[in-house]
């Protein structure tokens, strides 16, 4: 068993490497970055895709003034939003009781159960 395992060796070459597996490695590769350039930019424009007002393409067609004044109205400042959030916490946060803080706690005899006396067969010795 010894002498098997001394007589593998690995060598790794660059020789050993021929066209076609670096051809399906590149192309590897070249699949991998392009989707991750393609996730970023889907991801840098995702908030005019979620915006964008797909009603307009089949309504006739509306002037810009019009449309300055809907995307003003659709944007929400940050001190907006924090209001908005900071009043929703406050209001849950009022929602639930006061806890006392005291725990009690009541000795309850139960019933006999063999899933609870299972643990005693197993401390017996042998026959």
């Amino acid at each position: 068993m010894d002498m098997i395992l001394n007589t593998i060796s690995l060598d790794f070459s660059f020789f050993n490497i021929d066209a076609f597996s670096a051809s399906i490695a590149l192309v590897g590769y070249a699949v991998v970055f392009s989707v991750l350039l393609l996730m970023f930019f889907v991801v840098l424009k995702l908030p005019k895709i979620i915006y964008y007002d797909f009603g307009s393409i089949f309504s006739e067609k509306k002037s810009e003034e019009d449309k300055e004044i809907k995307k003003k109205e659709t944007s929400i400042s940050g001190e907006v939003n924090a209001a908005i959030s900071m009043a929703l916490f406050m209001h849950f946060n009022e929602m639930h009781d006061e806890e006392s803080g005291v725990i009690t706690i009541k000795k309850i005899s139960k019933r006999y159960s063999p899933w609870s006396s299972k643990i005693y067969g197993l401390n017996r010795p042998p026959r």
